[in-house]
């Protein structure tokens, strides 16, 4: 697996850290918070690839807001939806709003590992997409992109 970086959001502490520890372990750059609004603060400072958001979450804002401000604000963040059993449709939602996936709780690491390397490869495919066509924009019109960069 290329290297990535993965944030946790889940209001269970000992879920949290737990997960965190596991990724961590095995050399993945993860970091973990509680709340949706910490997810927002560390997007806006971190690049982070994937992102694994409990949907429910007390107070503030819960995971499908969250989910909705993360495509909001940097669209090619995969987004991996955790969830307890009475709350399938509401990933299946999520999934409509953008995320990549959706695990139910309590969840299998390995399964967990396929599903973050699969929205990573995602994401990476996108970011190369992207990459291409400013190439092929910067070849026909080299001063137009120039100038926008500029601006």
């Amino acid at each position: 697996m290329d290297y990535f970086s993965i944030m946790v959001v889940d209001d269970e502490v000992d879920f949290l850290e737990t997960l965190v520890k596991r990724l961590q372990k095995r050399n993945i750059d993860t970091v973990g918070v509680t709340s949706g609004e910490e997810a927002l603060k560390i997007l806006g400072e971190k690049r982070i690839d994937v992102v694994i958001l409990d949907v429910k979450m007390p107070g503030g804002i819960d995971g499908i807001e969250t989910l909705r401000e993360i495509k909001r604000h940097q669209p090619l963040t995969e987004v991996i939806l955790l969830t307890g059993h009475g709350s399938v449709e509401t990933s299946i939602d999520g999934m409509k709003m953008g995320a990549f996936d959706y695990l139910l709780k309590p969840i299998k690491l390995e399964e967990l590992m396929i599903k973050l390397s699969e929205a990573f490869e995602k994401k990476d495919l996108q970011e190369q997409k992207i990459r291409k066509a400013r190439i092929k924009e910067l070849v026909r019109f080299p001063g137009r992109v120039f100038q926008q960069e500029k601006e």
